[in-house]
């Protein structure tokens, strides 16, 4: 199922959005939902994050080189 989204923007988002529309010939849809999508995976990757960090800590995983040297 789909959902259609009307949506404004500001006047220089527009052209700039035009202009990579152009030069890399895809439409505007897809840049925009693309980019949501990438902003939706963003705010789902930090909440798992800010909600996982405790139990991190806990278990002596405190900065990314612990979990790196973890899993290598």
């Amino acid at each position: 199922m789909r959902s259609v989204l009307s949506v404004s923007l500001p006047e220089k988002m527009a052209i700039e959005l035009d202009a990579i529309a152009k030069e890399t010939g895809r439409n505007k849809s897809d840049i925009v939902k693309e980019s949501l999508g990438e902003f939706l995976w963003e705010n789902r990757f930090r909440r798992t994050k800010k909600r996982l960090s405790p139990k991190a800590k806990a278990a002596g995983f405190v900065t990314d080189d612990d979990v790196f040297k973890a899993i290598s």
